[in-house]
């Protein structure tokens, strides 16, 4: 919703990009997307409204900032994933609680299947927008906010070495920037995920964005690789100067790839046979309901 806290004067121009910020973020709303600041910025970016200037995001930033205050954004439209107050769940009867065990019971959708997913993303800013495919299946995913911490590392290992004892084959589907960094990552998952395979279990890594091929298609705006990576050197030969974010391909390609991925890699029918025994197992509830 709009809610003004104090009266702003702003400028004819920043009127007008306001105008255009809320197309954007109208659109993604009625598809039921909530976007970082970040991605707003790259659509506006990629409709040609902005450049890709770094003082052009600290203004977006500002702005948007100014905007909503104003009364003029909607406060639900922009979110931010580190910032969330943790609360412990309460209820005012049973009947209540029982509501929400008919609204969030889940069987596990990926049991019986022959190959254990998992999504892993470079940014958590990703996250909300991937969450809306990797919970429609059942599927863990995996912040890393940059390259993982040995803890995180162990914790995958032994997922996989549970799947491997399950006799499920292994793939870890990957998101990631195409830049120094989010090219190297998938040789240091590899690398640190093998220091733990002390019963040499095959996984595979299926990074599906940022790819080359779409950066051809979908053209998104590109940015200087980052110099002071140590990782440059490399990437500038392979690649050339440039870098690209994932964050700027929009959230329903993105969620259409991780769909598509998904979708090869599973057992529909089996999918199918989770579903109807959650919806089975949700009908009990339902009459356990109607005794209280």
């Amino acid at each position: 919703m709009k809610i003004k806290f104090r009266p702003i004067h702003l400028s004819k121009l920043n009127l007008i990009r306001l105008d255009q910020i809320n197309q954007v973020v109208e659109s993604y709303q009625s598809q039921g997307y909530k976007l970082t600041l970040r991605q707003l910025y790259y659509q506006l970016v990629s409709s040609d409204i902005i450049p890709n200037k770094l003082e052009e995001y600290n203004k977006l930033s500002k702005l948007l900032k100014e905007g909503r205050m104003a009364g003029m954004v909607d406060w639900d439209a922009i979110e931010d994933r580190l910032r969330r107050p943790s609360k412990p769940a309460s209820w005012d009867n049973p009947a209540q609680i029982i509501n929400s065990c008919i609204s969030q019971y889940r069987c596990n959708r990926m049991n019986g299947q022959e190959i254990y997913l998992e999504v892993w993303v470079e940014k958590d800013a990703l996250s909300g927008v991937l969450k809306r495919v990797t919970e429609k299946y059942g599927i863990p995913i995996v912040v890393n906010r940059g390259y993982s911490s040995v803890t995180a590392m162990f914790d995958a290992h032994e997922r996989f070495e549970t799947a491997f004892n399950d006799e499920q084959q292994i793939k870890i589907i990957y998101i990631g920037d195409f830049d120094p960094s989010g090219q190297d990552m998938i040789r240091d998952i590899t690398d640190r995920i093998q220091e733990f395979n002390e019963y040499n279990y095959d996984f595979e890594i299926l990074p599906i964005a940022l790819t080359w091929s779409q950066i051809q298609e979908f053209t998104p705006p590109p940015n200087p690789a980052k110099i002071t990576d140590p990782r440059a050197k490399e990437y500038i030969r392979k690649h050339g100067p440039t870098s690209w974010e994932v964050d700027a391909l929009r959230p329903e390609i993105l969620n259409s790839i991780l769909t598509s991925i998904i979708e090869t890699n599973i057992q529909k029918e089996k999918y199918t046979e989770m579903l109807d025994l959650e919806k089975e197992h949700k009908n009990k509830l339902i009459e356990l309901k109607k005794q209280l």
